[in-house]
């Protein structure tokens, strides 16, 4: 009997065990399909980051060098100095194309059309003939003399010599004709054309013509913009994180405050611009298409995300601090500027740049302000009409010429770059300041 008893419990022992090992042999299979579904994910999110950073990087690259041509200008007297005085007027108004085409068409003396030589004359940028006068106007023993010099080549033409055109296409499908392709390979045969890191990409402002097109007067427009931007939202944005965390008391209204702050911060962002147009432009009569309305509107967005990652870096002060401080006869005041503010002040900065890398790649409230405008002049000051960069990206992404595609990735290139800088500042300040309890 006793034996029978002895096999019976024995029986519902090995169920258990056998249960057990059933349960967590499923529970590690659920947990590697999960480590594997994670792993995917990463993997796939990688894959969509590298291939778009791969497509702007092919795309922009060639944007940073630009082709030239190099001419054998003679500068003639009668055309370079009509007046005949030397004087800086006459200078200006000497007739610098014809000097192009004479070269142009001593180079080929083929080209006897009219239609045919102003295909040959749009060899050479449009801007060639005030480079001519901007030499010639620095250096006046030029006039009379025979130089070989380097002139920029129009679009159409730098695009064939980087290979962004295909010359197996038929002819009325490409940009440039067959005798267009011929010019150009006769020149670069002699060794007349050559390709120059494109300086101006980042010292010109916006142009009609890709390859007089830069980014410098929206690389400016952004400058002050953030600057206005930077110069209102950090001290008002610290100043409320502050007021509210140490000194707001707890009731009702400043629960109700707190939660508009934290909807602000997910409000899109074309409602800021709607704002802004309708307060700073239409009702204070600021100017459109100017940093100080951008940087205003810009500022209202960046508040929310100031002042929350503000009141974190707060909340994160050991209350010992505040307590040793007043147990020391500090007031509170004195508590908070000569102890607390000190140690939360790198996370405020890192939210406070994170904050300013936001609005860097913003666009939609400045389009609702007008900083869509084509501005060609660079701006010297908030108040001067100006666009910024990725407003310029916009402007440049809807231009149709095969040109402004890699000036538009290049501009895209030069925007991460900014945007990867300003993040990597943050991180290496909260790794530098950053103060474990």
């Amino acid at each position: 009997m006793s034996r029978q008893n002895q096999t019976t419990n024995r029986e519902p022992r090995v169920n258990n065990r056998e249960k057990v090992r059933g349960s967590l042999k499923k529970r590690y299979s659920a947990e590697k399909r999960f480590r594997a579904y994670g792993l995917v994910s990463i993997l796939l999110g990688m894959a969509a980051v590298s291939t778009l950073f791969l497509d702007i990087v092919g795309k922009g690259y060639p944007a940073f060098s630009q082709t030239y041509i190099k001419l054998d200008i003679h500068f003639e007297p009668d055309e370079v100095d009509p007046d005949g005085n030397r004087s800086q007027h006459s200078l200006k108004n000497g007739n610098y194309a014809s000097l192009i085409k004479d070269s142009l068409r001593a180079e080929f003396p083929g080209v006897k059309g009219r239609r045919d030589q102003r295909k040959l004359y749009r060899l050479v940028s449009s801007s060639a003939a005030y480079e001519l006068q901007r030499m010639v106007r620095s250096d006046l023993s030029l006039i009379g003399e025979r130089r070989q010099v380097w002139l920029l080549a129009n679009d159409d033409v730098d695009v064939f010599v980087k290979g962004n055109m295909d010359r197996d296409l038929p002819e009325d499908e490409r940009r440039l004709s067959d005798k267009e392709i011929s010019w150009i390979d006769s020149l670069e045969a002699q060794g007349r054309i050559e390709r120059r890191f494109n300086w101006a990409f980042f010292t010109s402002g916006d142009s009609r013509d890709p390859e007089l097109a830069g980014i410098g007067g929206a690389a400016m427009g952004s400058l002050f913009t953030l600057l206005v931007t930077l110069a209102l939202s950090f001290p008002i944005g610290i100043a409320a994180a502050v007021y509210l965390e140490e000194f707001a008391p707890k009731n009702r209204v400043t629960d109700f405050i707190e939660v508009n702050i934290n909807n602000l911060a997910a409000v899109p962002s074309i409602v800021f611009g709607l704002l802004g147009l309708t307060m700073f432009i239409q009702f204070f009569g600021l100017p459109r298409s100017a940093p100080i309305v951008g940087g205003l509107v810009l500022a209202l967005m960046t508040l929310p995300t100031i002042i929350i990652a503000s009141r974190a870096s707060l909340k994160s002060v050991p209350p010992s601090i505040r307590e040793a401080a007043l147990g020391m006869g500090a007031s509170k005041m004195q508590m908070i500027g000569h102890h607390v503010l000190p140690l939360a002040m790198p996370g405020m900065l890192t939210g406070t740049i994170i904050g300013m890398a936001q609005a860097l790649g913003e666009s939609a409230p400045l389009l609702m302000i007008g900083m869509v405008a084509f501005i060609v002049d660079i701006p010297g000051g908030p108040m001067d009409p100006s666009t910024v960069l990725p407003v310029q990206i916009y402007l440049w992404a809807d231009s149709p010429e095969r040109a402004f595609v890699e000036k538009t990735s290049a501009a895209i290139m030069v925007l991460l770059a900014f945007l990867i800088a300003m993040n990597t500042t943050a991180v290496i300040l909260r790794k530098r300041f950053e103060r474990r309890w």
